[in-house]
């Protein structure tokens, strides 16, 4: 899928990273837990609620460049100034995560592991 499709799947609010919409993703990983995210390796995408600019510190230093806010959250000018800063797209989505994992597979996203 690309960037633009997962958007209009989740009825999402792209943030940041517009330039990125035609990338193709083809896995994804869901977690609240920066500890579980450190350990990734070639995980294109993440599912997660935890907003704030930690998030985007830890997926710039394991280099995941696209992040899926769930759970109504929305990202601080911050986090925005901070993604751009290295090239990452930020997604707002008002799913739980539950829900926008299980549409994310279905239409075809495959796990991490």
């Amino acid at each position: 899928m690309t960037i633009k499709e997962i958007i209009g799947v989740l009825d999402g609010n792209i943030r940041c990273g517009e330039s990125h919409l035609n990338d193709e993703i083809t896995k994804a990983f869901s977690s609240d837990l920066m500890s579980d995210v450190l350990t990734l390796k070639d995980c294109p995408l993440l599912l997660t609620g935890l907003c704030n600019v930690q998030t985007i510190r830890t997926c710039e230093m394991a280099n995941l460049q696209v992040i899926v806010f769930v759970r109504h959250k929305k990202v601080t000018p911050e986090m925005i100034e901070l993604a751009e800063e290295n090239d990452m797209v930020l997604i707002e989505c008002e799913y739980s995560m539950f829900k926008t994992s299980g549409i994310l597979y279905m239409k075809g996203l495959e796990p991490l592991y």
